[in-house]
């Protein structure tokens, strides 16, 4: 067995390839790209019901992208008519995106999809998903005070409100944390 496949973060990196290229293969016949698809995702469920869209701040904090990957992310989307985005006529600094007519329509068009990945996550059922979303929401938010730890105090080898389990041994921990 190879030395990747007890590791937790290849893991982790693997199954979010697989599924990153499962959406690929679905989305491709729209010309849309993963990162598109949640855009219109987080606007068909959260944000255009009144044509007001979100603003790119809430969008990125929803996708947890930063402005740099956003802008040119939406950029890209209103020259092919998924978003329209304007300025706030209150505050000219806020920037809001809506769904454009091409977004609006891909939203029946794209509705298999959710059930496409479901049924390729091999999961039994909506108990299991919502177990493993629970799971690695969880996880995104360790791996991300585990960042801010490390980020601000370099060198530092755990963060100091993540316990290490008792029970833990040297192996375990290590390929937990490889």
């Amino acid at each position: 067995m190879a030395v990747t496949d007890e590791m937790v973060c290849f893991s982790l990196y693997a199954a979010t390839r697989a599924t990153t290229q499962a959406y690929r293969a679905l989305l491709e016949p729209w010309g849309v790209t993963y990162p598109q698809y949640l855009v219109l995702v987080v606007l068909w469920n959260d944000g255009d019901e009144d044509g007001t869209g979100q603003t790119v701040g809430s969008l990125g904090e929803r996708l947890q992208l930063d402005s740099g990957t956003l802008s040119p992310l939406l950029r890209r989307m209103e020259e092919s008519g998924l978003v329209v985005r304007s300025r706030k006529a209150g505050d000219e600094r806020v920037v809001t995106v809506a769904l454009g007519d091409l977004g609006r329509d891909l939203r029946g068009e794209l509705a298999h999809i959710p059930a496409r990945i479901a049924a390729g996550t091999g999961l039994d059922g909506p108990e299991a998903a919502e177990s493993l979303i629970r799971t690695l929401q969880e996880l995104t938010r360790t791996m991300q005070a585990t960042a801010a730890a490390a980020t601000a105090q370099p060198g530092a080898t755990a963060h100091p409100t993540t316990p290490v389990p008792p029970a833990a041994t040297a192996q375990s921990a290590e390929a937990i944390a490889t």
